[in-house]
């Protein structure tokens, strides 16, 4: 008989007995190799929070407690066990279940999680709300030893650790984020790991007294007396030191101990972090031997683990193989990831370079500051970050970077749409905030070998500030490149028509010339420009491409307010140019998660949409 389809939240897990909750355990992975083979997601993170996850929602009542999670990218499980099964089929689709915490799909989803190191932060001020209105439930974080490597998750810790309110934090260490982490909390949790595991004659002393009369009260008195000596005698941990109150390591698969556990830790009303121990990939042996690789899957086989492949390059594959040519050929040229060597496309050149490659952690703020510090002393750093993480970097850009006018590299990954993932992950705020620092080139490679051209002519020919962006994912119909290597041409024309002027940047022009092409089927002839530049805009070039009064559409992948379309307008107004100038863009709110055609689709940027547009500005035109 089945247990995993019988439990719906809370009530169901508490009256399992030990035998049950080992069967659940058993069929909760089962489920999520199954099902996660068909949609994709992220698998060995969700494959080592099992018992975590079961022993959390027994202990703790997440319609009322409030479970934060850090990242978010673990919580399957947590939804499983909240209701949502029947609904995982869906997972990460379009109009589906998201593949994060997400407070509108669950009231059980305490808050969005997507970015990493801010739950302790989230936990710490709903505690204290909590406090001030006088209310009744606990407060849980749940930070992986990844995410506790950003410089976010020492603030909220050291914060919550002096508060006094009950909180814990449950420090999930499996090694790993998406590659092995790196830095000295990584060390610190090594050595913690080493140490000889008292927690176990803990239990069973605590046990032992709680059977006697007044045992309790001697516990207490005992447990102090042996913490002062402790203090005394052995150099804390870095929690302790803090103020928490630190319990482990302890083993994060046996559930019957970490349910004692998370009892004692929410009798104790004061801030506590329990450290627990996990392997990623558990019980799936391809996970378990891949973790990465199965951190963030496609569609697999649930058997053997074997995944699709494809011989296609992708942008970041592009990238990484130019960055070892580079550093070959200049040995001023260095690399800076946070967290991501493997995603960035970096893992060849750490590699080969290792002197070289810098992996910070989960720290991008000091990833982009520490370029800074680089570039200042004479060699040539390149920062490879997910758009959507760069964001996190904004100051630092501003203040580190580009008020030097510094010669440094930023390689923005995910720019634009990225799919499945969703709100938290879709780079398209970038252009927007970037385009406010002073001195700062932005490049938007439309192929993969214009990325090469215009990542080499940013590290070797260029000697200040500049972005180079550029898609998840590989090249589209649009093959070669219109770059000069003397950095003189910043438009590429792809089509031309006099009746409207499509302009775009970046792999956008593939579907702006489908769009193109149905439009000419409509007798409507369309030129399609293509700016290799968002910053400087090549105004001038674009006048010289574009026949005066002929209707301008800028076609973007941004969200509103975060384009060039505004600004364009204002430069060729200021020229005297007179041409009508529409844009379409993704639009004013968060995009949701789905593929990247049906998300188009529904944002109305896809090619049939621009058409429809077009066509509608047409008809008013007449």
């Amino acid at each position: 008989m089945s247990i995993l389809e019988n439990v719906h939240g809370h009530q169901d897990l508490v009256e399992l007995n030990r035998e049950q909750r080992l069967q659940l355990c058993e069929e909760i992975r089962a489920f999520l190799v199954s099902n996660i083979s068909k949609t994709g997601g992220h698998l060995a993170s969700n494959l080592g929070v099992v018992e975590l996850s079961v022993a959390l929602e027994t202990v703790f009542n997440t319609e009322n407690d409030r479970l934060v999670f850090d990242v978010g990218h673990q919580s399957y499980v947590h939804k499983m066990l909240t209701g949502r099964q029947a609904d995982f089929n869906t997972l990460r689709q379009f109009g589906g279940m998201a593949g994060f915490p997400k407070p509108s799909e669950s009231h059980t989803d305490a808050f969005v999680a997507g970015h990493a190191s801010s739950s302790v932060s989230i936990a710490l001020g709903m505690a204290r709300a909590r406090t001030i209105q006088k209310q009744d439930y606990q407060v849980i974080a749940l930070i992986g030893d990844g995410a506790a490597t950003g410089g976010m998750a020492f603030e909220g810790l050291s914060d919550a650790s002096v508060s006094n309110e009950p909180l814990v934090v449950v420090l999930n260490d499996n090694e790993m984020s998406i590659d092995h982490n790196v830095g000295g909390m990584a060390f610190h949790l090594r050595k913690l790991r080493a140490k000889p595991r008292y927690i176990t004659m803990k239990r069973r002393y605590k046990r032992v007294l709680d059977r006697i009369p007044g045992g309790k009260a001697l516990y207490r008195i005992s447990s102090r007396i042996k913490n002062r000596i402790r203090q005394m005698l052995i150099p804390a941990n870095i929690f302790e030191s803090m103020g928490f109150t630190y319990l482990g390591p302890v083993d994060g698969h046996d559930t019957e101990q970490l349910i004692e556990l998370f009892h004692n830790a929410k009798s104790m009303q004061e801030p506590v972090l329990i450290h627990v121990v996990t392997q990623k990939g558990r019980g799936f042996k391809p996970a378990e031997d891949n973790p990465k690789k199965f951190h963030g899957v496609g569609v697999f086989n649930a058997q053997t683990g074997e995944t699709p492949t494809s011989d296609k390059p992708t942008f970041s594959q592009t990238f990484g193989d130019e960055m070892i040519r580079l550093a070959a050929e200049n040995s001023k040229v260095c690399a800076i990831t946070a967290a991501m060597p493997a995603g960035t496309g970096l893992l060849n050149f750490m590699n080969r370079f290792p002197q070289r490659t810098f992996d910070v952690g989960i720290a991008e703020e000091h990833a982009v500051s520490m370029a800074g510090g680089l570039a200042k002393q004479g060699m040539i750093p390149v920062v490879a970050l997910y758009s959507t993480f760069l964001q996190r970097s904004y100051d630092m850009i501003l203040q580190d970077i580009c008020m030097l006018h510094l010669h440094v590299v930023i390689a923005v990954d995910r720019a634009g749409l990225v799919g499945e993932d969703g709100e938290t992950h879709h780079g398209v705020f970038d252009v927007g905030f970037l385009r406010h620092a002073p001195g700062l080139r932005i490049l938007c490679p439309g192929s993969c070998e214009e990325l090469s051209k215009m990542l080499r002519w940013s590290v070797l020919y260029y000697d200040g500030p500049v972005a180079v962006r550029y898609p998840r994912g590989g090249d589209g119909a649009y093959q070669g490149s219109a770059w000069l290597m003397d950095g003189s041409s910043a438009v590429g024309k792809h089509r031309s028509g006099d009746d409207v002027t499509l302009i775009t940047y970046g792999s956008t022009v593939n579907y702006v010339m489908d769009a193109a092409e149905q439009l000419e089927e409509k007798g409507v002839r369309a030129s399609v420009l293509r700016m290799m530049s968002v910053k400087p805009l090549p105004v001038d070039e674009l006048m010289e491409s574009v026949k005066e009064g002929t209707p301008i559409c800028v076609v973007e992948e941004v969200c509103e307010g975060c384009g060039i379309k505004e600004a364009l307008a204002w430069e060729l107004q200021k020229r005297g140019f007179k041409s009508k100038i529409y844009g379409i863009d993704l639009g004013g709110d968060y995009i949701t998660h789905g593929s990247l055609q049906s998300l188009r689709k529904a944002c109305k940027i896809d090619a049939q949409s621009i058409v429809n547009y077009v066509m509608e500005e047409r008809s008013c035109e007449n």
